[in-house]
């Protein structure tokens, strides 16, 4: 089975939909939506509607934090930039999609693999996996093989040996990288709706469960277009530049 791994949408349609049709092309069988459906960016329902109907149609989908912070109504904790958008993003959501977002799990665990959005050890403290040691904590904390997990927006993958000795590997797009199964593996597919390694293509990657093939995509889209959405919905405008220099 081909999965197609995408994870930190951040309710950008157009970098959304230019991954799904990438990934239609490559005959994905199943998506995995790894949390952060929506938040930053100005299409929400669309998105979050998106991800429910492949959702109904055997794909699945993790709790992020931006999607439960759209369920909690004491925001004070939140700086003023955060509050507006999450503020805003509810007012878009339909009943429909915001009881979605309430069933969302934290994590899933299917054959050897795991999938969460910030790590394995505490799936809903939204703690980040900024280097090795908190790569390895987080493949100590699971039995899986591999991992999948998103919140960091940069693409990077990391492997811990049988002894225990944990590296870092920075994958190049289009590469594909078999994942042997004498090390655990922690993946990051980088941020499909806002990348932040200084390249505005959206990431997302591709896993291959019958050859443990794993392959990084990074794909164009309208980012301009969807810049300009961020400024006439009234959204900050530093989320608008993000789109469009990639950082």
């Amino acid at each position: 089975m081909l999965l197609a791994l995408m994870t930190d949408l951040h309710a950008n349609r157009e970098a959304v939909s230019a991954c799904l049709a990438h990934a239609q092309q490559q005959n994905v069988s199943r998506y995995v939506f790894l949390g952060d459906l929506i938040g930053y960016g100005a299409d929400p329902g669309w998105v979050l509607q998106t991800v429910m109907d492949h959702v109904t149609q055997g794909s699945w989908a993790i709790m992020g934090n931006h999607d439960i912070a759209v369920l909690q109504e004491d925001r004070q904790n939140m700086n003023p930039v955060a509050r507006q958008v999450v503020e805003w993003t509810r007012d878009q959501l339909n009943t429909d999609q915001l009881d979605f977002i309430r069933k969302l799990p934290y994590r899933i665990e299917w054959q050897d693999l795991l999938f969460v959005h910030a790590n394995a050890w505490a799936p809903d403290k939204w703690e980040y996996i900024d280097g090795v040691m908190e790569a390895m904590r987080s493949m100590h904390a699971t039995r899986a093989a591999i991992t999948f997990c998103g919140h960091v927006h940069l693409p990077t993958l990391y492997h811990m040996t049988l002894t225990g000795k944990t590296g870092e590997f920075l994958p190049t797009p289009e590469n594909s990288i078999p994942l042997s199964k004498q090390r655990r593996w922690l993946v990051i597919p980088g941020s499909a709706g806002q990348p932040r390694d200084g390249n505005p293509a959206a990431c997302y990657a591709t896993f291959d469960t019958e050859t443990q093939d794993l392959t990084y995509f990074r794909v164009p889209y309208d980012h301009e277009a969807a810049a300009k959405k961020i400024l006439d919905a009234g959204l900050p405008a530093a989320l608008a530049s993000r789109l469009l220099t990639g950082n």
